[in-house]
């Protein structure tokens, strides 16, 4: 493999109930290798990019173009504002220059400006060594988890890439995914099969090319795909392998990997389906914009702190059909003509 994080652990097996719950099931041995370099605390998902290659170079060359736009403005007011800079420390230093200041010899209408002046420099270059000047780095010589510069000069261009998706914080204190609460139900469990729900819908897979598939939510694993790539190169596994993936750790069962056939993403998917059906119709009377407004209001409430409470649901339930009642549209009537279910499933 290019890249070991660190070694394999044993796998600990405790069976509670004498077996895995739905929908969870052993990851496949081929995919151990890769499996080893992983980070533990995050979640992954891996699935295969099946855009066409001249589509991937056309959307790699915006952050290419961005990146070196960036990097020659800095280049630029490096050039420009260093002698400045010097002249500030030599004057400093007692070396009397065109910065020097003799308060003693100004007035305060004479100072303040000056002041200023030099008070906006210092923060305006500030946040552009904060802000700006990180991205070129990370995107060229970015370490933690690999670059996309590396990532793209080992792997290239191709019809068919391995794309691997690594949560972000959320999933750090996500809980036991795997094994039931007191009540019999499992919050965890559920958070965490909403995200991976929303991140791996086939408007997400199919609209999207791995490269734009970063968000508040999911980062790409440069190193991983180029691991993953390397295994596909020396034959270690079958690129096929790597169709929807989604791994995730428990201390008890160790590496799993979500069975997207089971009974519980099933019923998801069917949902899902429905949700299609009720884009297509807003879409056919000219109203797509309120669908993607509706999914945004759902995802940011369902994200706050203390979670999706019924409190919130009911909330969340009258922002919509009020979202929808200012376009002409009576939701609950709406969807039930358009998916032919009761709205309560929409909302």
């Amino acid at each position: 493999m290019a890249r070991q994080r660190k070694a394999a652990k044993p796998t600990l097996v405790k069976r509670k109930d004498g077996g895995l719950p739905t929908p969870f099931r052993r990851p496949p041995e081929v995919l151990k290798p890769i499996i080893d370099t992983l980070d533990e605390k995050c979640v992954y998902i891996m699935h295969i990019d099946n855009k066409p290659r001249s589509f991937k170079r056309q959307v790699f060359m915006v952050p290419v173009l961005l990146n070196l736009a960036i990097a020659a403005l800095f280049i630029w007011r490096m050039y420009y504002i260093l002698p400045y800079y010097l002249s500030l420390l030599a004057s400093v230093l007692g070396y009397w220059n065109e910065t020097t200041m003799f308060a003693d010899e100004m007035t305060w209408e004479e100072i303040l400006p000056e002041i200023g002046r030099r008070a906006a420099t210092f923060m305006l270059d500030l946040l552009l060594f904060v802000f700006l000047w990180p991205w070129p780095v990370e995107f060229c010589f970015g370490q933690h988890h690999g670059n996309p510069v590396a990532w793209r000069w080992a792997v290239g261009f191709r019809d068919r890439e391995v794309i691997v998706r690594r949560s972000r914080k959320w999933s750090e204190d996500m809980g036991d995914v795997v094994n039931d609460g007191e009540d019999g139900t499992n919050a965890a469990r559920s958070y965490f099969l909403a995200r991976v729900s929303i991140a791996t819908s086939p408007m997400v897979l199919g609209d999207k090319t791995g490269y734009v598939m970063m968000d508040g939510d999911w980062d790409l694993d440069w190193g991983a795909m180029m691991d993953a790539t390397e295994m596909v190169d020396k034959k270690m596994a079958a690129i096929e392998a790597f169709t929807l993936v989604i791994l995730v750790h428990q201390d008890d069962w160790g590496w799993l990997v979500v069975d997207l056939k089971g009974e519980e993403l099933a019923r998801e998917t069917g949902r899902r389906r429905q949700i299609y059906v009720f884009r297509d119709a807003l879409t056919n009377i000219g109203k797509e914009d309120l669908f993607y407004r509706w999914i945004e209001i759902v995802q940011f409430e369902s994200s706050q702190p203390g979670g999706f409470s019924v409190e919130r649901q009911e909330k969340t339930a009258q922002q919509i059909r009020e979202l929808f009642l200012k376009e002409g549209i009576d939701f609950d009537q709406f969807w039930k003509d358009s998916v032919g279910t009761d709205s309560a499933m929409g909302i």
